[in-house]
């Protein structure tokens, strides 16, 4: 999963495309749009995905900023291991905006990824 998920904060598309199960992958990702600015993983809990095991859940929450505004991506994703090797399979997916003082970030303020950068020198820069 976090290697998934600094997959995405890279837009490295060859990667995550290579770790999706062929029966569930897209035939392309695209980040030429794409907005949003990762700031940090936080893995919930995880069922199965040992050595021994051939399938695996992982449930997380993953943070980013998209227009000024932060937000939370909760997931719970299915992985399936073959010849050793783990891939996604697919998430039930939940998304909302973070609520609170941190809901709108304004240029001034400290930067949610924890640099202790001001957010305009920091992600807000991106």
């Amino acid at each position: 999963m976090r290697s998934r998920f600094s997959a995405y904060c890279l837009r490295n598309a060859s990667y995550l495309l290579a770790t999706w199960d062929d029966g569930s992958r897209p035939a392309q990702l695209d980040f030429a749009g794409d907005r949003q600015h990762w700031l940090k993983l936080e893995v919930l809990a995880c069922q199965q995905g040992e050595i021994a095991d051939a399938q695996g859940v992982v449930e997380f929450n993953a943070y980013f900023i998209e227009a000024g505004r932060q937000w939370l991506l909760h997931e719970c994703s299915r992985f399936l291991k073959k010849q050793g090797c783990w891939f996604y399979l697919d998430g039930v997916v939940d998304l909302a905006p973070v609520i609170g003082k941190q809901a709108k970030i304004g240029a001034n303020t400290p930067c949610p990824c924890g640099s202790g950068k001001k957010f305009k020198r920091c992600c807000g820069d991106k």
